[in-house]
């Protein structure tokens, strides 16, 4: 091979690789993680742009699943408003992106201005000002995003630390509705009339807002993580009862956890922890309307766990709700059945999964006899090794001893289905991390 030749074929290499990395950083998916281009952007240059930092592993920090259409907001949606939604990190890195998500509107929704910032402190809509990034989607400010669809923004650099908290804005200039939402957020977030997506100081944001308004992740180019741990659950999972702005749902405090024992040496893997809880979940049964408010979690797996960022390990807490909201008494085979449906499409992927025990209701409004029975079956077959390749028993762990049927008082929010924050942080102690470990068993 000739000096010329080679290095014509070096460009060739070179430029192929320039590719693939615009269409890796560059993107607009379908709310089914398809890709699409329908998205329609603008084609200004950026006034903040930096480029991403290369080395690291993508990996989801925040995340949480898109639960209903926001009653209220069917006709004009949050039209020239700024929404600043704030989250709280599993893991840092030195890049971010952004998923936007339309998949409840009914009509384009249309962002002309996005922005990323760490926040001054917890309990504020204010920024750290040498923090505050303009985001882009296709190297312009603006995109539009169908009815039923979503985006994902260009990375921007941006440190973003560990355990912290982290405002994403957006600007809608018109109608557009309803809001795609997730509404027990248990963290305030903060809205401001006008375009505000650049204000560092958060004065404009007066009103207080208790939910997630489009915004459905947040991945960050990490050097301390390989990879995410996805959590599929319901109220339990999504914290309904612990403190707002506190951060002690149990993924969190899982998160916590798992950062604090690989700082201290621990031979564990590298995950970062994010949360796809929605209150009222069910295994089977999806809620109303088309798309579904709140669907199955065999309906929403394929979306908030497989098309989550390098997912490594799922972890499984549902099946409550199936057997105290439904009608009639739950047949426990239906509901082991949707837990090894999903387990089946980890499996698909090369994916472990994680099933927990479901925790006792004794006391609250829904309990019966016949119902205890039904949970006590789908424990046993759990326990037994017959769902899961590894279990975390959150039975066990908070239930009262002297009467198994209830959770011990402490761990007991009060209405004796929902922890306490205590209940919630002895749920994370009870994980071992040691099952994160390995991958799924192979096919027989």
């Amino acid at each position: 091979m000739t000096r010329g030749r080679g290095y014509a074929l070096l460009a060739g290499l070179v430029a192929a690789i320039v590719a693939l990395s615009t269409a890796i950083y560059v993107g607009v998916a379908s709310d089914d993680g398809t890709h699409s281009r329908n998205a329609v952007t603008d084609s200004r240059l950026p006034n903040n742009s930096a480029a991403p930092a290369s080395t690291g592993t993508w990996v989801g920090t925040w995340s949480t699943s898109p639960a209903a259409a926001e009653p209220g907001t069917e006709t004009t949606g949050m039209a020239d408003r700024s929404v600043r939604n704030v989250v709280h990190t599993s893991v840092g890195g030195t890049s971010a992106r952004v998923t936007l998500s339309n998949l409840y509107g009914q009509s384009p929704l249309s962002i002309t201005q996005a922005s990323i910032a760490v926040a001054a402190r917890s309990g504020t809509p204010a920024a750290l000002s040498d923090t505050m990034r303009q985001l882009t989607f296709n190297g312009g400010p603006t995109v539009v995003i169908p009815p039923g669809r979503q985006v994902m923004s260009d990375a921007v650099r941006i440190v973003i630390p560990p355990d912290a908290d982290v405002l994403i804005t957006t600007y809608t200039p018109t109608s557009s509705g309803p809001v795609t939402y997730h509404p027990r957020a248990r963290q305030i977030s903060y809205v401001a009339q006008g375009d505000h997506t650049a204000d560092a100081t958060g004065t404009p944001y007066t009103e207080q807002s208790p939910f997630w308004r489009y915004l459905t992740a947040l991945d960050v180019l990490s050097n301390e993580a390989d990879g995410t741990v996805v959590v599929l659950g319901d109220s339990l999972t999504d914290g309904i009862t612990s403190t707002v702005g506190a951060n002690n749902r149990w993924t969190d405090v899982l998160s916590d956890r798992l950062r604090a024992e690989i700082a201290a040496g621990r031979d564990l893997p590298r995950y970062s922890v994010v949360n796809q809880g929605i209150s009222g979940n069910r295994v089977l049964t999806d809620g109303l309307g088309r798309p579904a408010d709140n669907p199955s979690g065999l309906n929403r797996f394929a979306r908030d766990v497989l098309e989550r960022t390098n997912v490594k390990v799922v972890v499984i807490d549902l099946g409550v709700n199936d057997i105290l909201r439904n009608p009639r008494l739950a047949d426990p085979n239906a509901i082991l059945d949707g837990l090894r449906t999903m387990v089946g499409q980890a499996h698909a992927r090369g994916l472990k999964v994680v099933g927990a025990t479901l925790m006792p209701f004794g006391g609250h409004r829904g309990y019966s006899e016949a119902r205890e029975a039904v949970r006590q079956q789908i424990n046993a077959e759990i326990r037994a090794g017959r769902v899961f390749d590894a279990v975390v028993d959150f039975d066990k762990a908070l239930r009262d001893p002297y009467d198994p049927r209830r959770l011990r008082a402490d761990y007991d929010s009060g209405d004796h289905l929902h922890p306490s924050d205590k209940g919630y942080t002895r749920m994370a102690e009870a994980f071992d991390l040691e099952s994160l470990k390995g991958s799924a068993p192979a096919e027989l």
